[in-house]
């Protein structure tokens, strides 16, 4: 038996013994709830009157929605691929098996044309503190604390990697985030590399190559990647080494020579971080004194894990074609990439949330520890805990709605995994034809 669903039936012991039935109560006093209960399916989320329990109930419709949603646009662009791609039947299902076969053909008509090169930098994750912030305010205020929140920039006790400014130390490798143009980074460089005197580049070249170049612009000039010296500018995927000058971001040791007091912190950070948290974070008190702060951090922290923000994928794809192809057939084949590298963007942004959400995992690298499903069904657990044992102050009246939510709650984020894992399957499988991994 599910883990929610046990202690689920202390609750519903507690409202029989009572005598409540589970539909909602007609009668309307201080401690009832007038007309048809709230639920996570309608989204009428005030169902306990408890801001400790119903912002885990706003928290899993939030995640319901944003599952939902991922999968549904994911369907509806594989579909708009294979129409264009001429595969399969328009009522077919959507699932890895339908999306194998469609990659197949994919592949196998870009062979056909020529070479397919793809620079991939992917999305980034990150919580939404300012929905940590208004929660955890808003749970404060129904505690009857003195609630003043700063309109300014929030600062959060960041326990993955905080990118922004670090009121105390910042640490780990290349964690000094330097804006620049900079004469010269002495670490890596995001963003592009000015290359005056030539240099490699890892990305797309622009300008001359004195290699092969994997594509030309009209005027003959490089403007894909370069397997010998590019000089110009060097659109870089992700961080590489610059031997020019870094336009974008130039990231450093700590106490090296270009760190400076003005640099963003991109590691740890033993204070509070202003900015964003890759990872799990502990929501500020919105009060200066207010007792049930800690009550309320847990709901917060569960509202912002089930709204990542996740970033697009940059998505860069040169094509060379094979000779003797036609112009018509060029003209139809750059439609088919177009349309390609449109859905493909979404598909690979969506396929980054979704693991996010799910496995806590992002381009096969863990950044939610825990996955924010495996987050909101503890954090869950732990305050219908403080339910049970008569910690958390529901009245009576709202049991009747309260016992079906929290069924209703037990059956989403139990069964996340398991509902959404042939998604995931099927967006891995879409990624390969980038050869992109999950």
């Amino acid at each position: 038996m599910n883990t929610i669903k046990r202690k689920f039936l202390g609750l519903m012991a507690a409202g029989l013994a009572l005598g409540f039935g589970t539909t909602a109560l007609t009668a309307c006093d201080a401690d009832d709830v007038c007309g048809p209960c709230g639920s996570i399916a309608t989204g009428q989320l005030s169902i306990a009157g408890n801001a400790q329990l119903d912002g885990f109930f706003t928290a899993v419709h939030s995640f319901n929605g944003a599952t939902g949603s991922i999968k549904a646009e994911f369907d509806a662009d594989i579909r708009a691929l294979a129409q264009v791609w001429g595969y399969g039947e328009a009522d077919a299902v959507i699932d890895a098996a339908f999306v194998d076969g469609l990659v197949a053909k994919i592949k196998t008509d870009i062979s056909a044309a020529g070479e397919l090169q793809v620079n991939y930098v992917p999305a980034q994750c990150v919580a939404n503190v300012n929905v940590a912030v208004e929660a955890q305010a808003s749970c404060e205020a129904q505690a009857e604390c003195d609630v003043q929140v700063d309109p300014g920039q929030v600062s959060v006790m960041c326990e993955g990697t905080c990118s922004g400014s670090c009121e105390g130390s910042c640490s780990g490798e290349a964690s000094c985030a330097v804006k620049t143009p900079t004469v010269a980074c002495e670490g890596s460089c995001e963003g592009a590399c000015e290359l005056e005197a030539g240099g490699s580049c890892e990305g797309t070249c622009n300008g001359e190559c004195d290699g092969e170049c994997s594509l030309t612009n009209a005027e003959g000039e490089c403007a894909g990647e370069c397997n010998g010296t590019c000089t110009g500018s060097c659109e870089l995927t992700g961080k590489a080494e610059c031997s020019g000058t870094c336009h974008g971001t130039c990231y450093v040791d700590q106490g090296s020579a270009q760190c400076t007091a003005e640099a963003e912190c991109n590691g740890s950070c033993d204070a509070e971080c202003s900015g964003s948290c890759e990872g799990s974070f502990e929501p500020p008190s919105a009060s200066a004194n207010c007792e049930a702060s800690g009550e309320c951090q847990a709901q917060a922290s569960a509202q912002a894990s089930a709204e990542l923000n996740c970033s697009p994928p940059q998505l860069d794809i040169n094509f060379t074609f094979n000779a003797g192809l036609g112009a018509g057939a060029k003209a139809e084949f750059n439609a088919k990439l177009t349309e390609l590298r449109v859905r493909g963007v979404a598909i690979l942004q969506g396929m980054a949330k979704l693991s996010a959400l799910i496995t806590g995992k992002v381009d096969g690298e863990v950044v939610f520890e825990p996955a924010p499903a495996v987050q909101i069904l503890g954090e869950l657990n732990a305050v219908i805990d403080g339910g049970v044992s008569g910690e958390l102050d529901i009245p009576a009246g709202r049991l009747p709605c309260v016992i079906p939510a929290l069924k209703e709650a037990a059956q989403i984020m139990g069964g996340a995994a398991s509902e959404f894992s042939g998604t995931i399957e099927a967006q891995v499988k879409f990624a390969s034809v980038f050869n992109i991994g999950g």
